[in-house]
């Protein structure tokens, strides 16, 4: 279960380079070879793949068939259902690749170019040019392009990217360094032992390679409607056809009524109402600088319960500061006074710590006094130093500076500082030596506590979270101990529940520390992925937030990933979520967002789910009594008035209500009772049309009349309560429908009304809203109660959808 951690002191490679570096002849071939930086296991989709994935789908090819038989009647204004398939692809294909462009902008502007050493002499080359046996060398601020062997110098570098573990770790000749990782202080110069793919933080990335499954009730939704509506509409449409033309309906006329009922088995509308509502929410959340690059994650993030936090980069801002400098052995003033002159002796090659002193300085107004020597920070001493005029001076670790035990009075000043800190000394010397050392015993001057910065958002950002109910997890490569502070600092909840993670070796001890522990420490990447699926075992929805190359496997297996900008390449890519601006402040815009999409697209789904239950059992009881009695104009119609419109309209509206129950049982409970209002009505007209002696259009023109009452009352029903808007909405649609059947009747083939079309209207009309008052309120009662047949069934078809993913 856990993982061997990398580590410095590896034996050396077995063909050392030269230390004059590769010859350009070498460099070229081990290129040429494929023994070069390039890994593409971090890179975006193609634009070919992103649109062969939106226009190869069964949706599509279902409706360019249909459109095709259509094309064969020459009454091209019934293809007009085309449009919603095009838009649908369109708005799918745009979102996809402008997030395509961001993510590689922001992978463009992260590049680096490397130097190395050639033939004895430095040159700078791009960081995919770097190859197996090249001579790097890395000095402050530079990132490690591939693993590497130090073969002289030391120095501090950051892999918290890698590992999760904050504190700067230090190099000197025969460690490795790790593929993405940061020089903060130091130079040397490393052998590049492993490249490309073979780099450790390729490996990882490969791990999470193959594309992430969706999981998205609303998708699972719609993909189970369009294959039930394919299985449905290739019988029942052919036995329309061909009861219809057997019975003298003709060819045009037979096709017509065949792809109109088959057309509303389909609901191309909410299809490309959902792309159209995720669209417009992701275009939202880029005005606060949040990349959505998978729609669908909107939704997850709307329904997430646990959200499992990554420390550095999150809870953290990744830079330090000082939280306090208490004088120990002398006064305050010159504890600043010589703490200005050794960082601003050394400001050239400042680490975290060392900015962070720099910030705090300049927040205090004290000038450095000018340094006539300065001593550079080293790994391996723990301290820098400076020689002034006015004396010389050294900061760094208590136990370094003082060997033998920290003076006096020095105790009881570090067990009052925060259990986050880092315990720094600021001392007072006679000078140094030429390997510069301090020359005689260190006088202290004072105590300083660095620590990580913890956000200033995040606690309000946390207790956001705990108010909607989410459980907040915090699991980090660090320490557990420090990552137990900080969680608690930041407002976590149970923060003190903390375990380490090396503890953890079996399948079931993960699975019961999942449940047990908010705080996880020292956790491996593997380690943070099993804790992801251990959590959705046990009936958990999973968000996950981190940037680095650790994070990468719990990234791809959370049901929604979050990734910080400014982390790796491999994170970014893999996460549905970047958040550019690196402001974990952004989230409860996001929850907030999936919140309105959600539960505003559950109400207007409803609105077209109508179509495609009536259709089907129409379809099915006109197998028997042909022809159907609607044309695919007149449901354009009504779906553009009482589906389509009215939709948009509702679907953009405010909502942060939480997202509750399932998607589809909730739909079902508003769309069953009004379909069954409408197949009670257009039943009862195919079955009596030769005793009413209506003809085709007579009979088309009633059941476009009983679509559109039954239309009506379900707007009203799913718009309650009422505000203006929605009033608005109900009048100016139904004004819309009425004048649709009259003013422009022809083009809509509505013939006028005569003898007992009105009569048959009104009776039909009356009964079908009666059956769907009584069934809207019972279906909607048992589904909220989170029982009833809808809930049953929606629950049913998850179990099935999860079987076979």
């Amino acid at each position: 279960m856990t993982e061997e951690r990398p580590a410095g002191g590896v034996a050396p490679p077995a063909d050392p380079t030269p230390a004059g570096g590769l010859t350009d002849v070498r460099a070229a071939r081990e290129l040429a070879e494929g023994r070069g930086n390039r890994d593409t296991s971090a890179g975006t989709r193609s634009t070919a793949d992103i649109v062969r994935s939106n226009l190869c789908t069964l949706f599509n090819a279902v409706n360019v068939a249909l459109a095709a038989l259509v094309f064969t009647t020459g009454s091209y204004r019934n293809m007009l259902f085309l449009f919603v398939v095009a838009a649908n692809a369109a708005i799918g294909i745009f979102q996809e690749l402008r997030s395509k462009r961001a993510l590689d902008r922001l992978t463009i502007l992260a590049a680096r170019p490397v130097r190395v050493r050639r033939e004895g002499r430095e040159v700078e080359v791009p960081a995919d040019d770097v190859v197996l046996g090249d001579l790097v060398l890395l000095a402050h601020g530079a990132q490690v392009p591939c693993d590497c062997l130090v073969r002289e110098g030391s120095c501090l570098v950051n892999e918290s990217l890698l590992t999760g573990e904050s504190r700067p770790q230090a190099k000197a000749p025969g460690d490795t360094l790790l593929s993405g990782s940061f020089v903060v202080s130091g130079s040397v110069c490393a052998q590049a032992t492993a490249v490309g793919p073979d780099s450790f933080a390729a490996r990882i990335g490969a791990e999470a390679k193959t594309a992430k499954p969706v999981n998205s009730q609303i998708m699972a939704t719609l993909r189970f409607i369009v294959r039930l509506g394919t299985c449905v509409l290739v019988p029942v449409g052919l036995a329309l056809f061909l009861r219809s033309y057997l019975a003298g309906g003709g060819w045009s006329s037979s096709v017509l009524t065949t792809v109109a009922a088959v057309v509303g088995m389909i609901p191309q509308g909410l299809i490309l109402l959902t792309s159209t509502v995720l669209a417009v929410a992701t275009v939202r959340l880029a005005e606060r600088n949040v990349l959505v690059q998978q729609l669908y994650c909107i939704e997850a993030l709307a329904r997430v319960d646990v959200l499992c936090l990554d420390k550095t980069g999150t809870i953290t801002s990744g830079a330090m500061t000082v939280r306090e400098l208490v004088p120990v052995g002398g006064t305050r003033e010159a504890a600043l006074s010589a703490l200005a002159a050794v960082m601003g002796a050394n400001a050239g090659d400042a680490n975290e710590t060392a900015r962070a002193f720099l910030s705090y300085l300049e927040g205090e107004g004290v000038a450095a006094e000018p340094a006539v020597r300065a001593v550079p920070f080293s790994s391996e001493r723990k301290y820098s130093g400076c020689v002034t005029a006015g004396g010389a001076y050294a900061v760094g670790a208590l136990q370094f500076l003082f060997p033998d035990g920290a003076p006096a009075g020095a105790a009881p000043v570090v067990a009052g500082f925060p259990a986050t800190a880092r315990v720094l000394a600021v001392c007072a010397v006679d000078g140094f030596d030429g390997d510069d050392r301090p020359v005689g015993a260190p006088r202290l001057l004072a105590l300083a506590a660095v620590a990580d910065e913890v956000r200033p958002s995040a606690p309000e950002t946390l207790a956001f979270f705990r108010e909607q109910g989410v459980r907040l997890n915090v699991i980090s490569g660090d320490d557990p101990r420090t990552v137990s502070a900080i969680a608690a600092e930041a407002g976590v909840p149970d923060a003190g529940s903390w375990v380490d993670a090396t503890t953890l070796r079996t399948p079931e001890e993960v699975e019961d520390a999942a449940a047990r522990y908010r705080v996880f420490g020292r956790v491996t990447p593997q380690q943070k992925r099993d804790l992801v699926r251990a959590l959705q075992r046990q009936g958990r929805t999973v968000a996950m937030t981190g940037d680095g190359v650790n994070d990468v496997l719990a990234l791809r297996e959370a049901d929604c990933s979050v990734a910080m900008a400014s982390g790796s390449d491999a994170a970014r890519a893999v996460a549905e979520i970047v958040l550019v601006d690196n402001d974990f402040a952004s989230m409860p815009h996001v929850v907030d967002e999936g919140r309105r999409s959600i539960n505003n697209l559950q109400r207007s789904a409803s609105l077209f789910l109508v179509k495609t239950v009536f259709s089907m059992a129409v379809g099915l009881l006109c197998v028997l009594f042909p022809p159907y009695p609607l044309l695919p104009i007149q449901l354009t119609l009504v779906s553009v008035t009482l589906t389509g419109i009215p939709s948009l309209v509702l679907a953009l509206e405010p909502n942060r209500d939480r997202v509750r129950g399932s998607f589809l049982a909730n739909v079902l409970s508003r769309s069953v009772p009004a379909s069954a209002g409408i197949v009670l009505g257009l039943g009862a007209l195919v079955l009596a049309r030769g005793a009413l002696g209506f003809d085709d259009a007579q009979v088309s023109t009633v059941a476009t009349c009983v679509v559109a009452v039954l239309g009506v009352a379900l707007i009203y029903a799913v718009s309650r309560p009422l505000n203006a808007l929605r009033r608005t909405l109900l009048a100016t649609m139904a004004a819309a429908t009425v004048l649709g059947i009259t003013a422009f009747g022809p083009f809509f083939e509505v013939a006028p009304f005569s003898g007992a079309m009105l009569p048959f209207l009104v009776l039909a009309s009356a009964a079908g809203c009666a059956l769907f008052a009584v069934l809207y309120k019972k279906g909607g009662e048992a589904t909220d109660s989170g029982r009833g047949p809808y809930v049953s069934f929606a629950s049913y078809l998850e179990e099935r959808e999860h079987a076979h993913s």
